[in-house]
């Protein structure tokens, strides 16, 4: 059922550090290796392709209901922004985490049918299983994007199309995806069962999502909530999205920041699921 395990490089010479190897082939092995894992986590989408569109029910949801009452009543203040043009990049960063967030269950699942046994039994370090699979939920993610886009543009959002800003956007979402399906997988690690794991992730999606500026600005929050806010990766995400998907946006800490927030959050959580990723085996 699993035929794709026959992928997997087999010579755990390759990989093997040594003061012989090259290091442009110790990295290229690596790159290699992360890339497959990457396209047999993508592979699996063929299945059931259904699961894209249903996860655009809810971003379209929230654009076409709350995004277009709020719009009228004018009641967040956002600048010289319209309400949609504020929220449409704050919907994209939620569609990102709702796709990512849950993706953890899927090592569950590969536990109890024994694919996680065989990645580990294979010569393919655990950085490059855990990477490959943050990079597939990113591929997943695309397709958010893709979906808020033609929602903004039936609903006249204002968007940047200059084509560095697309390319960054997509860096973004990917980027964003693989930090927030990194921190799942090591959530389903720790919990090790389907339904806990279910109760968390449901219990932290949202604290992510209302703890950020994804629907209005950090200035009228709290103090005590500010604070947080300046700790989620997801207000750097949004920042970042909304400084290049709509014209004439601005950044609050600036995209060099946004960027090297997020990178640096990836790297950070992408170390401790690999150490923690074979936990889920015991």
């Amino acid at each position: 059922m699993y035929q794709e395990q026959d992928a997997l490089p087999k010579d755990s010479a390759d990989f093997a550090l040594s003061d012989n190897i090259n290091p442009l082939k110790w990295i290229a092995n690596f790159i290699s290796k992360t890339l497959v894992i990457t396209e047999l986590e993508v592979r699996k989408l063929s299945h059931d392709p259904t699961e894209l569109f249903t996860r655009a029910l809810q971003p379209a949801l929230w654009m076409l209901v709350f995004g277009e009452v709020f719009t009228r009543v004018r009641a967040i203040p956002t600048g010289n922004m319209t309400y949609l043009d504020f929220m449409a990049p704050g919907i994209l960063a939620q569609s990102v985490l709702f796709v990512a967030i849950f993706y953890g269950i899927s090592i569950i699942w590969e536990r109890d049918l024994g694919i996680v046994h065989k990645f580990l039994a294979s010569p393919t370090p655990r950085t490059a299983l855990v990477l490959g699979k943050a990079l597939s939920a990113g591929v997943r993610a695309i397709s958010q994007a893709v979906i808020i886009y033609l929602l903004s543009l039936m609903l006249s959002v204002k968007l940047s199309w200059a084509p560095a800003n697309l390319i960054e956007i997509l860096f973004v979402v990917i980027i964003s995806a693989a930090l927030f399906s990194t921190f799942s997988l090591i959530i389903a690690c720790i919990v090790k069962t389907r339904e806990r794991f279910m109760g968390i992730g449901q219990v932290l999606t949202m604290p992510l999502f209302f703890a950020s500026n994804a629907i209005y600005p950090i200035s009228i929050m709290p103090d005590w909530l500010k604070a947080i806010a300046h700790f989620n990766p997801l207000t750097y995400e949004v920042d970042a999205l909304r400084t290049l998907m709509i014209s004439g946006g601005n950044s609050q800490y600036g995209l060099p920041f946004d960027f090297a927030f997020l990178i640096f959050s990836m790297i950070i959580l992408t170390i401790i699921a690999a150490i923690v990723y074979p936990s889920i085996a015991r």
